[in-house]
């Protein structure tokens, strides 16, 4: 289906400034920062968007489905939900590259951002995490149910942990400019996941 010009609009705004307000914060992006960025007038940003607080959820989003789809598609090569698992470490080894080109890592960066600032956008990052955590203890559920990992694995528990190291590693990394960490906590996910959780 093609976009109306309004609908293209509104989609040039979003995907120009989403890497501005996940580099800078909610309360650290202004008008002028958006209007420069786009070329565009306030009253022409204002009639694609109710208020900057719509614009921010929709450069959230944005980030976050351009994560998601990308971390999505190289798990989906694996075929067991081991494999999954370990395809999604194989993509955060990669992954201060890629969320360095986007302004760094959305969950992280509007995490704090909003922490003590934007219950609304912190609401937001909170749905994601949640998200996340849940995907991985679905898989794990699925690998014990194929008799893939053992069943006394704690799949809620290990999918907070696992998310927890991944966030923090990314954390890390962004902040002492080293990959390294990244790298540290997946080997130490890879080794719990064959050491642990296999039969």
């Amino acid at each position: 289906m093609q976009l109306t010009k309004a609908e293209k609009t509104t989609q040039f705004i979003i995907e120009t400034v989403a890497p501005i307000f996940n580099q800078n914060g909610y309360a650290a992006t202004s008008l002028s920062d958006i209007t420069s960025a786009t070329g565009l007038t306030k009253g022409a940003i204002y009639g694609n968007f109710e208020n900057k607080e719509a614009l921010a959820y929709a450069a959230f989003k944005f980030n976050v489905k351009k994560m998601l789809r990308k971390v999505a598609s190289h798990m989906e090569l694996g075929q067991t939900p081991i494999e999954k698992l370990l395809l999604m470490t194989d993509f955060y080894r990669n992954y201060y590259d890629f969320s360095t080109e986007i302004g760094g890592c959305p969950v992280l960066n509007i995490g704090v951002d909003a922490n003590n600032n934007h219950p609304g956008l912190l609401a937001k990052v909170q749905e994601v995490i949640r998200r996340m955590e849940q995907s991985i203890a679905t898989l794990i559920d699925e690998g014990k149910a194929l008799g893939e990992i053992r069943k006394n694995i704690d799949s809620e528990a290990y999918g907070k942990r696992f998310y927890s190291l991944i966030q923090g590693a990314i954390f890390l990394a962004h902040t002492m400019k080293d990959n390294t960490y990244i790298v540290d906590c997946m080997n130490v996910i890879e080794d719990t996941i064959n050491q642990r959780f296999k039969k």
